[in-house]
């Protein structure tokens, strides 16, 4: 785990046993990344655990022991807290890979589906609503733009978006 590399979007924050809490699969899908999905894994690398949890991060957050002796259950309740106190920045590589970002569990922001939905149909952006965009499951810039009239370029620099892969269900995109 290292200093958080990747953008916060605004979001709620998350407590382990709240509603608010990652779904296991999303946790599954970033141990995968970070460990090969080894619970217990310790190569040596000063990491440990299927999060990769680095002592000092285990201990600060409740963890006991060593993160590679704990059961999956206990190193997801730390990594709850750890997500609500530094957000999915705390696994930089594998949150860029997942596409999730923020201080929530919610995962509503990922740009990469775990499974493709190959039967639901494909929708056109909907128009503008005086003069902004609030950004619908499925949209892509792409859409929002050709839907629009503009370019994605356009569009990326009038919301000061970084990465055109990263938009948020919910949020207001400016159109001009």
């Amino acid at each position: 785990m290292a200093a958080a590399g990747v953008v916060a979007v605004g979001a709620t924050a998350a407590i382990a046993g709240t509603a608010n809490a990652a779904p296991d699969s999303v946790w599954d899908q970033l141990a995968e990344c970070e460990s090969g999905g080894n619970w217990s894994i310790n190569t040596g690398n000063g990491y440990h655990g299927g999060l990769q949890f680095s002592p000092s991060t285990w201990s600060a957050y409740g963890g006991q022991g060593s993160a590679y002796n704990a059961s999956r259950a206990e190193q997801i309740a730390v990594a709850e807290k750890v997500l609500a106190a530094q957000g999915w920045g705390a696994w930089p590589s594998c949150s860029k890979k997942l596409g999730i970002t923020g201080h929530s569990a919610d995962t509503s922001k990922r740009v990469k589906a775990s499974a493709p939905a190959a039967s639901a149909p494909k929708k056109k952006a909907a128009a503008p609503a005086a003069g902004g965009y609030t950004v619908k499951s499925g949209d892509t810039l792409g859409k929002i733009a050709a839907a629009n009239g503009t370019s994605v370029a356009a569009l990326a620099a009038a919301n000061g978006i970084g990465n055109v892969n990263v938009i948020s269900v919910g949020q207001v995109l400016n159109l001009g």
